[in-house]
């Protein structure tokens, strides 16, 4: 059951004069499917647009704020702030997925946690504060609970080369990947992936494939092993 759409303009701090665009953002197609509805009227479009919006308003964050880096650096610096472990974790921050509107059977097989669902309904909700707002008002969504914390996030692009080069300096036991967990349907899996050095377990995470999964999983490791100093 998803929550009242009201707490969530409290939540992200933004009123909507037209508030079908929020409704529609939070619509996932399996609601659209098992309403009999147009497939254009789930969030899917509004993804489309916010995708755009959201990787202009990064590249313009990074152009401005990091004025020696090259065009590859960038490039890749910006891979990390809006894939799809990154947007998810934003997402989870404001609750996004408890706000969604889906399918009995999204539902039941744990869609509102999917890192795929919350991160499609993020980029849903920018850009219908896009149409509702403007530029302005995007642009400040994006930098309230996008870009904010920007150092933890860019852990995401590439945790795993870090964490094993964090256990090499600083541990004797090997590092290792365990598969926890594989549900949901063959064209929408979702992994969960357990992390240990040696023995003991350093965190978890989950993805749309394995690799994204163990990618999580090592963000959450490093968080901890960070944590520990």
């Amino acid at each position: 059951m998803s929550r009242n759409l009201k707490q969530l303009e409290e939540r992200i701090g933004y009123q909507f004069h037209d508030f079908e665009l929020l409704r529609h953002a939070m619509m996932h197609s399996s609601y659209t499917n098992e309403k009999h509805l147009k497939k254009y009227q789930c969030n899917e479009r509004l993804e489309f647009l916010g995708d755009a919006v959201l990787e202009l308003i990064s590249s313009e964050y990074l152009f401005l704020n990091y004025e020696t880096k090259s065009e590859g650096e960038m490039t890749k610096t910006r891979a990390s702030m809006v894939c799809e472990p990154a947007l998810a974790f934003c997402a989870r921050e404001i609750e996004l997925g408890s706000y969604l509107l889906l399918g009995k059977g999204e539902e039941a097989t744990g869609g509102r946690r999917r890192d795929s669902v919350t991160s499609d309904a993020l980029e849903a909700l920018i850009g219908a504060i896009y149409l509702d707002g403007g530029f302005a008002s995007a642009k400040e969504f994006i930098h309230r609970f996008v870009l904010s914390d920007l150092e933890n996030k860019l852990l995401f692009y590439d945790s795993k080369t870090i964490l094993q080069e964090m256990v090499q300096a600083e541990h004797e036991e090997t590092l290792s990947y365990v598969l926890v967990k594989e549900e949901g349907p063959d064209h929408d899996k979702t992994f969960e992936t357990a992390v240990y050095i040696g023995d003991l377990c350093y965190g978890s995470g989950t993805g749309r494939t394995k690799k994204a999964s163990e990618q999580s999983a090592a963000y959450c490791a490093i968080r901890k092993m960070r944590e520990m100093k």
